[in-house]
């Protein structure tokens, strides 16, 4: 709806699936480096841990797409609400390229062995990534995932989820010391906001992403959101959609602030007070 009043070609904010719009922050860009080292060097297990909407689950499609032929396959888990005999199942099918149905633990288990097996002969090295893998906290899945690591060097298995994991994991010292790299993801700074505004913008196709957002109004974006990636793209999302309907030039604090307040990104100051 907006695009042409604001000279893009797509809507930038809103295109999680394109690798082209990822922003490599340097917290971003430091966990991947240790998740790869990782892989490549075939240890056991990795950590990507963060609070909700700072980019874990992007951060592994992009993990996927930049690692070799080597690491297959490669298994994500996006919802690992199962039990232990339906896990298993899962990465049994997943591993063999074979959908076996519904059978025991100890049958997932022979398939498992058998397709790492056929893996390792043939030099390849199979990842899995877990998901939100925090639902599985205090869960019998939890203890059959530390099981999983029985497997390594065969694979690397990680586990990616909300802050939860943290507290979780130092109450089973035997699964987090086989954790060979610990990744936690952190808000962006001010000028990190500005510069992923910008360049979502830029591949967008804005002509001068600096321009459609005034410096205070990035400001005022990075103080509304607390720097978190999600919801920096529901706000400027929706700042472009106000604009255009105002027929505005560019977007300056004033309007952020109040569409801010719309979304209830923040209770207003005079509410707080009144609480």
């Amino acid at each position: 709806m907006y695009i042409k009043h604001w000279g893009l070609e797509h809507r930038p904010f809103d295109r999680q699936d394109d690798p082209r719009f990822y922003y490599p922050s340097e917290t971003h860009q430091a966990a991947l480096l240790k998740i790869r080292y990782a892989i490549e060097n075939r240890q056991g297990g990795g950590l990507l841990a963060g609070m909700p909407g700072l980019g874990k689950t992007r951060l592994v499609g992009g993990l996927f797409q930049s690692l070799t032929d080597v690491c297959h396959p490669q298994v994500h888990l996006r919802f690992p609400q199962l039990g232990p005999e339906s896990l298993m199942a899962y990465l049994a099918a997943e591993l063999s390229g074979q959908r076996h149905g519904h059978m025991p633990l100890e049958d997932s288990l022979q398939h498992i062995e058998k397709a790492l097996a056929d893996n390792v002969r043939q030099g390849r090295h199979a990842l899995i990534v877990i998901d939100d893998a925090h639902v599985l906290c205090g869960t019998e899945t939890m203890e059959t995932v530390r099981l999983l690591w029985n497997y390594e060097p065969a694979w690397t298995v990680l586990l990616a989820g909300q802050l939860a994991l943290l507290p979780a994991l130092e109450r089973m010292p035997e699964m987090e010391e086989r954790l060979s790299v610990k990744c936690l993801l952190r808000r962006f700074s001010a000028d990190e906001t500005a510069a992923y505004v910008s360049h979502r913008l830029r591949v967008a196709g804005a002509a001068d992403a600096e321009a459609v957002f005034q410096p205070q109004a990035l400001q005022a974006m990075h103080e509304r959101t607390d720097g978190v990636p999600r919801k920096i793209n529901r706000l400027a999302d929706m700042a472009l959609l106000i604009g255009f309907a105002e027929e505005l030039q560019n977007i300056d604090a004033d309007r952020i602030h109040a569409i801010a307040e719309e979304l209830e990104l923040q209770v207003p100051a005079t509410r707080r007070r009144a609480a």
